[in-house]
């Protein structure tokens, strides 16, 4: 039996992927440690198969919190020598590499996005360059590597010539429902949006786009805009068509998805990580059998050429308007869309992610 130990810089209620990481691999016969962070206002942790744990910070935005978190890491996993340690995204892999320079052990990582082409961080060539170099380390030291999406795993692997798993952010296939006939579905149901509030997600296009449609909008997540959009939903006097749930469990957001009319999933082209992305809000929406509209994106055309479960557009208001309305008004289309997602469902689902993850822990 291994110790993993998987670090994460969030406060693990809300992240979905690697609660199925580390339930796959706590299964599979190790013992697994899950740390992130805990924030003021973060919920209580929920039992899980594996063991969690959160540390505290002083600082919570900017460089110092990096740092900190990075140093509290470090010593946890130092407390705890583990066999495995893996770091999720660039942000925590400052605590290996310091780690590596006291003990051998093996270790992963596990990119969930292109860390240093997301909006918060291209545009900025100081900020850029530090995290460019801590992502070269770990490519260096690190011992496996997978991300999220067959586009993300190319760039590395052409750049670094390491071999690079794609281990896609999918749900479990068990939590498929019987899928209720839709009657009269135009012009009624909402639309949901799920993720973080951040730039580049089209977010506000889908709230001055409710102007035109004829169905509400509710928005589950938080992030750095939310204040933002609330102030624009007032502006723009939306209250009665726009809803904020904020961040809600993954149980609870299954059941709010499962009864979408459709998902909205749209990105500016804000990036490479933008632009290669395949978020895991594609496949719940998939999951629950729910047509969505997304970006044109190589990833997104990728899946729609195999299964097509969404309608793929331009991230401009006139191309958000577009197609919600011909999802509301070609039943036709809308049907076979949410028929394919069933039949997707049973190929892109953890089920099938797991054989590929617990290879890499080999």
């Amino acid at each position: 039996m291994s110790k993993i130990i998987c670090t994460v810089t969030n406060d693990l209620v809300y992240d979905q992927r690697m609660i199925r990481i580390c339930n796959s691999l706590q299964k599979a016969g190790n013992e697994v440690i899950l740390v992130g962070r805990q924030l003021k206002n973060s919920p209580e942790l929920k039992p899980q198969n594996f063991r969690q744990h959160r540390v505290h910070c002083w600082f919570h935005t900017g460089p110092l919190f990096y740092f900190e978190m990075n140093i509290r890491l470090f010593f946890y996993v130092v407390g705890c020598n583990p066999h495995i340690l893996n770091s999720a995204d660039v942000d925590t892999v400052m605590a290996g590499l310091w780690y590596r320079k006291l003990t051998k052990f093996k270790w992963v990582f596990d990119a969930h996005e292109h860390f240093t082409e997301v909006p918060e961080v291209t545009d900025r060539k100081m900020v850029k360059a530090i995290w460019a170099w801590v992502e070269l380390k770990v490519f260096k030291k690190a011992h496996s590597f997978y991300t999220v999406s067959a586009s993300i795993a190319e760039i590395f692997q052409k750049k670094y010539k390491k071999n690079v798993e794609v281990i896609r952010n999918v749900p479990l296939l068990r939590y498929k429902n019987v899928v209720k006939p839709q009657s009269d579905f135009s012009e009624k149901g909402f639309l949901i949006y799920q993720g973080a509030l951040n730039e580049g997600r089209c977010i506000e296009l889908y709230i001055k786009a409710m102007h035109q449609i004829e169905a509400q909008l509710v928005l589950v997540g938080e992030g750095d805009l939310s204040d933002q959009l609330r102030l624009l939903v007032s502006t723009e006097k939306l209250e009665h068509k726009v809803t904020f749930l904020g961040k809600i469990s993954p149980g609870d957001l299954r059941h709010i998805t499962q009864n979408a009319l459709m998902g909205l999933n749209v990105l500016e082209n804000k990036g490479m990580s933008y632009y290669y992305s395949l978020s895991n809000k594609c496949f719940d929406y998939v999951h629950s059998f729910v047509p969505s509209i997304s970006s044109n994106f190589p990833e997104y055309t990728r899946l729609n050429e195999e299964f097509e479960v969404m309608v793929l557009t331009e991230p401009t208001l006139e191309g958000v308007v577009n197609s919600i309305k011909e999802l509301q008004s070609n039943q036709e289309l809308y049907l076979r869309l949410q028929k394919n997602c069933q039949a997707a469902a049973t190929k892109w689902n953890w089920e099938q992610e797991e054989i590929k993850l617990l290879a890499q822990y080999e």
